[in-house]
């Protein structure tokens, strides 16, 4: 079955830097589109940066843009999100999904970013 295992998350300080990695299995994990998705307390799910099969397009929200990267390793089945200049926020619940006609979503993992 599928799975999306997420990890790197963790408490940092404004400024600060942080890379999720996203484990699949499961699935041909170099056939699908991959994207991170987040959610604040108290606020929708929002896209944050997608990347297609071959990792050749990428995409992000605004707010992120020029400080997060999302890039894969489809030979080691692992989607991941290098987050710079983090700020308050950036505070979320970060989750990695599969793209296709069925979405399947991780578990997520915690950033909170605070001084």
């Amino acid at each position: 079955q599928v799975q999306l295992v997420e990890s790197g998350g963790g408490l940092v300080q404004p400024g600060g830097s942080l890379r999720l990695s996203c484990a699949a299995s499961g699935f041909t994990f170099s056939t699908f589109a991959m994207s991170w998705y987040r959610q604040a307390p108290g606020k929708e799910r929002e896209l944050v940066a997608g990347i297609t099969r071959a990792g050749d397009n990428k995409n992000y929200a605004d707010s992120v843009k020029g400080r997060f990267t999302i890039s894969r390793d489809n030979a080691k089945n692992t989607v991941y999100l290098q987050m710079n200049d983090l700020k308050p926020d950036d505070t979320a619940v970060y989750y990695c999904v599969k793209g296709g006609m069925r979405r399947y979503w991780g578990q997520g993992t915690q950033v909170t970013v605070s001084s």
